[in-house]
């Protein structure tokens, strides 16, 4: 390295001149760096600060989704289990019961003898009506034969007087004679069939103390013992229901008259007994009544659905809560019913304001008190509920646009409960509904 000249080297004053002349300027960017960074740092947060405050100061919002899915309106009832084409077999006569020669769940075959009721009374009246008409009979042989006789009579008297052997008084007589004696074989054989019909009777009475079944079927009831008098001066008593079959058998239930339109013959439904605690009956309605069964507050109409018991697990007089599925449909777009029943807050205070309200929102307005989710509130109605099958109805949801609430015109159909149906409005599968409000606005 080659060595430089004395005349060229710096002094060593000045380059602790240098030296001073550099330390001051360095530090001096560095400190205004510093402050700009620290400036900078304070800015920054006052930003993020305020950004958060606005965005704490906006409330938070419960979203929905608007889906495809199929959709189950269903009415629900209570009612009775009984069985198709109960009989009620009675006593006709009166009397001391015998003989009961069935009991309960015993299958009986039409004309099998069920019960007898002690005879001694009827057998003594039909020998009794047997006797008069036995001398009804007679009667009527007499006066054929009296009758007999007087036309003959008349015969003989009619030729003597034609030859003026009897007077005319005595002819007259004797055709008279004759007229009364075929009158009397009248009279004779009225009461021959008066007797006739009394006899028919007491058989009939002494038949009826053998009570027989009336069908083929199984024994229900049997409300008589042995021994026991039964007496049918008033109304016949009931001895036995009988049931055709079991392995079919009817549910009535009693349908409110705000659902009553809804439901219509063929309609498909399940129902629950108690006594089978989780398993699902099929059943499907068979008739509705159009005259009305008027309770205390409401007013309802019976439906009878038929069911089908071929396992022989239900039996007549369970109470039964059915569901009637009057409305079944596939893929539809579906909105939940909650999104129909919100409204956003400031929107709520700009109505009442509007109104000029003071106070809590209007009723249908705002959130009202919060509430556990996916609860409904007793006694509030489901969107679309209580009106005609098929009958649409304008309604609004609310979407976010750029984070604030923005609402859309939209026409429902039925409902479940849950969700409804769209019908008509610019909603497509998948937008996010407002439902509900987490947070209110600071």
């Amino acid at each position: 390295m080659e060595e430089q000249p004395l005349s060229r080297r710096p002094s060593l004053t000045t380059a602790k001149n240098l030296q001073l002349r550099k330390g001051p300027n360095w530090w001096k960017w560095v400190r205004l760096v510093l402050v700009l960074a620290v400036l900078g740092g304070i800015g920054g947060g006052v930003m993020v600060w305020r950004a958060k405050a606005s965005e704490a100061n906006k409330p938070a919002y419960e979203t929905g989704q608007v889906k495809k899915g199929n959709l189950e309106v269903t009415v629900s009832a209570t009612g009775k289990i009984e069985s198709v084409d109960a009989v009620e077999i009675g006593a006709e006569v009166s009397g001391r019961v015998d003989e009961v020669l069935v009991e309960f769940n015993d299958p009986v075959t039409k004309g099998q003898v069920l019960a007898k009721i002690n005879t001694e009374q009827l057998d003594a009246r039909v020998k009794e009506s047997q006797a008069q008409a036995a001398v009804s009979a007679a009667s009527v042989i007499s006066a054929k034969a009296t009758a007999a006789e007087a036309k003959a009579n008349a015969a003989r008297m009619k030729s003597l007087a034609d030859r003026g052997l009897v007077s005319q008084k005595d002819l007259e007589s004797a055709i008279a004679t004759a007229a009364r004696a075929e009158a009397s074989v009248s009279t004779s054989k009225a009461q021959q069939l008066a007797s006739g019909a009394s006899l028919e009777s007491a058989i009939s009475a002494r038949d009826k103390a053998i009570i027989k079944s009336p069908i083929d079927g199984i024994v229900l009831s049997r409300s008589v013992e042995q021994g026991q008098t039964v007496a049918s001066s008033l109304q016949a008593p009931v001895l036995f229901i009988l049931a055709k079959d079991l392995t079919t058998m009817t549910l009535k239930v009693d349908i409110d008259e705000a659902d009553v339109g809804k439901v219509a013959k063929g309609q498909r439904a399940t129902f629950t007994v108690d006594a089978h605690p989780g398993k699902t009956f099929d059943a499907e309605v068979k008739s509705l009544k159009n005259v009305p069964t008027a309770g205390m507050d409401v007013v309802t109409y019976e439906a009878e659905l038929t069911v089908d018991n071929k396992e022989r697990l239900l039996r007549p007089g369970m109470t039964a809560t059915a569901t009637i599925i009057t409305s079944d449909k596939k893929d539809i777009l579906l909105v939940p019913n909650a999104a129909l029943r919100f409204t956003p807050p400031e929107v709520a205070a700009s109505a009442n304001t509007s109104t000029g309200r003071a106070g809590p929102p209007l009723p249908g307005f705002g959130r009202g008190p919060r509430r556990p989710r996916g609860n409904k509130p007793a006694g509030a109605a489901s969107a679309g509920a209580g009106r005609p099958k098929g009958e649409s109805k304008a309604g609004r949801v609310w979407i976010l646009n750029n984070g604030s609430p923005e609402a859309v015109r939209i026409r429902t159909g039925e409902t479940d409960g849950s969700f409804t149906e769209i019908v008509g409005g610019k909603l497509d599968e998948g937008t996010s509904v407002l439902v509900d409000i987490v947070t209110e606005a600071k």
